[in-house]
């Protein structure tokens, strides 16, 4: 799904199709909002996953894209559960890079239980750091080009978040992107192996953990995320002044 000219904005990296919905959805749509393109690339086609099939959830994840109001959406084709930071996937994650030309990336935690994540992270972190470099992958034919930042999401409750998004706007439609990945969510009829996300409870985690990342900041809803560097700031009171009564 290719619907406007690259470059974009925001590239939202995430190993399986319904990765970034969970998580970054609202974001992305707060981000649209604001007037930036933004994309998704989803390293794997969730072949491996439990329930449904890679046909099924391709579908799923283009109509979720237009929910998230997307300029992009691509998929690398990195075989699901063997996913390695080798030379073929960072050269595969290099030509995406300097495809979409993103400002931010953001992507999975850099160190995550599920191996796919942790190695994306990496993936991700070391293509951004080689597609800055004229000489590499001069086949390409490509243009050298590096993003400013990688944020990264999905992190342990005991991580404290580099900074927190207000998505309160935007939940029902996050939600509705959520929503499209029918064969992963709850289906009393359904007689496939149940998984985690398919728990009739999974849903009701989602709110609470947005909730809860809301509340860090005095909104009812909040994405978080974790910046590795150290950021360079230009306005500190821009940053740091939030529109709050602190004294009520």
């Amino acid at each position: 799904m290719n619907l406007d000219p690259l470059p974009v904005d925001a590239l939202a990296v995430g190993a399986h199709p319904d990765d970034i919905e969970l998580v970054v959805g609202g974001t992305l749509l707060k981000l649209h909002s604001l007037g930036y393109k933004t994309a998704v690339l989803d390293m794997t086609c969730g072949e491996m996953g439990t329930r449904g099939s890679a046909e099924i959830r391709a579908q799923e994840a283009l109509a979720a894209a237009k929910v998230l109001k997307l300029t992009a959406r691509e998929n690398l084709g990195l075989p699901d559960s063997k996913v390695w930071c080798d030379e073929g996937s960072r050269t595969k994650m290099v030509r995406a890079l300097r495809r979409f030309r993103p400002k931010v990336v953001f992507t999975h935690y850099w160190d995550d239980p599920h191996p796919d994540h942790a190695h994306i992270a990496q993936i991700v972190r070391e293509a951004a750091y080689l597609s800055g470099l004229a000489k590499y992958d001069v086949e390409s034919g490509q243009a050298r080009y590096r993003p400013s930042a990688i944020a990264h999401f999905m992190f342990p409750r005991t991580v404290i978040p580099t900074f927190v998004v207000d998505i309160s706007e935007f939940v029902q439609d996050k939600m509705a992107a959520i929503h499209c990945y029918k064969s992963q969510l709850y289906d009393p009829n359904s007689q496939e192996l149940e998984t985690n996300i398919s728990n009739s409870g999974f849903l009701g985690r989602v709110d609470a953990r947005q909730r809860f990342y809301g509340g860090l900041i005095s909104v009812e809803n909040g994405e978080a995320f974790v910046v590795k560097e150290a950021l360079n700031i230009a306005d500190p009171i821009a940053l740091l002044t939030r529109d709050m009564n602190m004294y009520s």
